[in-house]
């Protein structure tokens, strides 16, 4: 009984050890990564601006928001297999972890074909110059290059399933990686197009299409051949009872996935319809500026999500509660920095964009602060998506769909671009209050109630 118990303790303090040491070298190899992602998306945004014009530019991010809210088909399939396959490698299960894994990509295949082909029969009859809020002698052939998206989107969908399994597997830095390559070889298109077409969104569409899959395609045929040989999917491992168990989590997630693009989606379709394409390309210069901070804290956070999926599992809350709280003096310095660069947000803008585009320090003010927001509740989301206590996150999410996009709406109409984001921002701070107390009441181990699902 003494040496069960022994090794009990044991293992768990060697989990624990190994847990945080393994996210230690994650978030080291990531800033790595990621600084590099950084760079090239920056990049990016000039380039592809004077590959086309700020309209087009404004009409293409329009166009891409529109086109990202099909991501909800995948009805939480792929963060209930991020939980799931999690929790059967923790236990030694790894037949089930495979079937998990093949299961997933089965059924995102037949769902996002099925998708794309009501979308290819919608297509013939959307009138996107009227939807995009574009005249048609500005941007001519938008439903050829709404249906080159719409194609790599929904093949980007199911080939990023492996980046769902490294992140499950607690290896966001690979999956980072590749990601990082696919930005590479997008910036490699962008500048070959400059130096050979005139600025045509079609050949943008196609750029920005085909270099992820083909990095998602070599990624994928790699892993599964070897590291990730043992989990190499297979239609024979389809089970009807593993997609039961997936959507019992992930249709949780659904929903939430729903409540999350109506908030933070929809932002641009809103600016393009009270507004001009010209403000979508203004607001996401400010939105892109703020963004690296949080791609800072996304790198940090990346490998807590399994990390406590395995501790919550192990029921391992001495740990939990000592990461989190590192966790909160971390991003409660990375808001820090946010106001620093609010301060000197002018001179960066010139500095990255030049002449072509002005951003009103009022602008710059509200995403400062939506990012801020964000960044404390996605500490929160990564701990309770961990561990599936989402119900009351599930719960609120749903009530902020009515009230952000009517909201959203009414306010753009009347303050621009700040109306539209404000909203977003009131909800993130009550957000942040519930999630705060849910989190402290778990870790304490006095949740009950719906604090408690």
């Amino acid at each position: 009984m003494l040496k069960n118990i022994h090794f009990f303790i044991t293992n768990k303090l060697n989990r624990s050890t190994e847990r945080s040491s393994n996210a230690i070298k994650n978030i080291i190899t990531s800033f790595l990564v990621k600084g590099i992602s950084i760079a090239v998306s920056f990049l990016l945004v000039p380039l592809t601006i004077n590959y086309i014009n700020p309209t087009q530019y404004g009409v293409w991010l329009t166009l891409s928001s529109i086109v990202a809210w099909f991501s909800l088909f995948d009805i939480g399939l792929g963060n209930g297999l991020r939980n799931r396959f999690t929790e059967a490698k923790a236990t030694g299960n790894y037949a089930k972890a495979k079937s998990y894994i093949s299961t997933t990509y089965i059924c995102l295949g037949a769902i996002f074909t099925i998708v794309w082909i009501f979308f290819f029969i919608a297509n013939f009859f959307i009138d996107w110059n009227r939807v995009l809020n574009v005249p048609k002698d500005t941007v001519t052939g938008l439903s050829l290059v709404a249906i080159v998206t719409f194609t790599f989107f929904c093949i980007q969908i199911i080939l990023r399933t492996i980046s769902t399994v490294l992140i499950a597997d607690q290896k966001p830095a690979k999956s980072a990686f590749y990601d990082m390559l696919g930005q590479a070889l997008t910036l490699l298109f962008i500048f070959i197009l400059i130096q050979t077409t005139s600025g045509s969104l079609f050949y943008l569409a196609l750029a920005l299409g085909t270099a992820p899959v083909l990095v998602m395609l070599f990624s994928s045929f790699w892993l599964y051949n070897h590291e990730y040989k043992s989990y190499k999917p297979t239609i024979h491992l389809f089970e009807k009872s593993i997609v039961r168990d997936i959507l019992t989590l992930g249709s949780k997630f659904f929903l939430i996935q729903i409540a999350f693009v109506a908030i933070y989606q929809t932002t641009i379709i809103i600016i393009a319809q009270v507004s001009t394409p010209d403000d979508v390309t203004i607001y996401n210069i400010a939105f892109k500026y703020f963004s690296v901070v949080m791609m800072v804290s996304s790198i940090i956070l990346a490998p807590f999500w399994s990390a406590f999926t395995e501790a919550y599992t192990l029921k391992d809350f001495r740990w939990m509660k000592n990461i989190y709280q590192k966790l909160v003096r971390t991003i409660l310095l990375l808001c820090l920095l946010v106001l620093i660069m609010l301060a000197v947000s002018s001179f960066a803008y010139h500095l990255w964009i030049g002449n072509q585009v002005t951003v009103p320090i009022g602008i710059s003010l509200i995403v400062a602060l939506y990012v801020i927001f964000f960044m404390l509740n996605s500490l929160n989301s990564q701990i309770l998506n961990g561990i599936g206590k989402i119900k009351f996150q599930l719960l609120f999410s749903s009530l902020c769909i009515f009230i952000n996009i009517p909201l959203a709406w009414f306010l753009g109409k009347k303050m621009g671009i700040v109306g539209v984001v404000l909203p977003s921002v009131i909800l993130n701070m009550l957000a942040l209050v519930f999630g705060t107390i849910q989190v402290r009441l778990i870790l304490n181990r006095k949740a009950k109630g719906i604090w408690n699902k």
